[in-house]
């Protein structure tokens, strides 16, 4: 293990792909993270999950025998929501019906002076994206949640991610996405804010199994550790694509909290 991770003070876990995938808990994940917390290691859970509510969120992750508070999650979809009231967009929002729960006190009229568009399979048709083209034509902005290119189901297959159809709207409207969750750097910095390490990144591990979605970005640019993981959507040679070298690759998250604790 690269002597550098015996010193962390804190760790940024990403949840899909890295404690669970799906209904499934990565090996020994449970157990792992109860290891660190009794290390004194702060743990904040950062996620670009927007399928389903902050809410229904927690409530998953505490059946599935994780022990952590609501309020050290840290999702993408609360940070679309913190932009959308911070400029009182009246957005248009692609998203699916658990993760609009989390907007029902926001004003959806039309005209639309937004489109937040996150990871919604069940919305995403060619009615709904060209709607979205004629907001943006209209002088919309558009609000990507994250962009990550696909995603991993509990049999390992993987599926489309919402950056193709990010990319999509960018393309047709000629204009640049908005992103809010992982890899902004502001996303990270709020989670590091709240761990009161924001000053010292680099003592701050960030654990994932998407080397860019996870790993880059905003996460390279604050230098913080960078850890992947060989599970969830992770695959083979992924490594080789970081465009810095990487400070850890483990098996799973477990081995990875073995070699801090060790």
């Amino acid at each position: 293990m690269p002597s550098h991770f015996t010193s962390i003070k804190g760790v940024l876990l990403d949840l899909s792909g890295t404690l669970h995938i799906d209904n499934a808990v990565t090996p020994r994940a449970v157990e792992a993270l109860k290891l660190l917390r009794n290390a004194g290691v702060k743990v904040r859970f950062v996620t670009n999950s927007t399928k389903t509510s902050d809410e229904r969120l927690h409530a998953k992750l505490s059946n599935l025998g994780f022990e952590l508070s609501s309020s050290e999650i840290f999702t993408s979809l609360s940070a679309a929501k913190r932009l959308v009231q911070q400029r009182n967009y009246r957005p248009m929002l692609i998203l699916e019906d658990e993760a609009l729960e989390q907007f029902t006190d926001i004003n959806q009229d039309a005209p639309h002076n937004a489109v937040v568009i996150g990871l919604a399979p069940s919305k995403l048709d060619y009615q709904r994206m060209n709607c979205a083209f004629t907001a943006l034509l209209g002088g919309a902005d558009l609000v990507g949640i994250h962009r990550a290119k696909y995603y991993a189901s509990a049999e390992g297959q993987l599926s489309m991610g919402p950056g193709g159809f990010v990319a999509a709207l960018e393309y047709a409207a000629d204009k640049k996405a908005e992103l809010v969750g992982k890899p902004a750097r502001a996303f990270y910095e709020l989670a590091l804010a709240d761990m009161g390490l924001l000053e010292s990144p680099e003592s701050v591990a960030m654990v994932g199994d998407d080397v860019l979605a996870d790993l880059g970005g905003g996460a390279q640019e604050l230098g913080l550790l960078r850890a992947l993981v060989k599970t969830g959507k992770y695959r083979e040679g992924d490594e080789d694509k970081a465009t810095e070298p990487l400070d850890g690759v483990y098996s799973t998250f477990a081995d990875f909290v073995d070699a801090v604790v060790s």
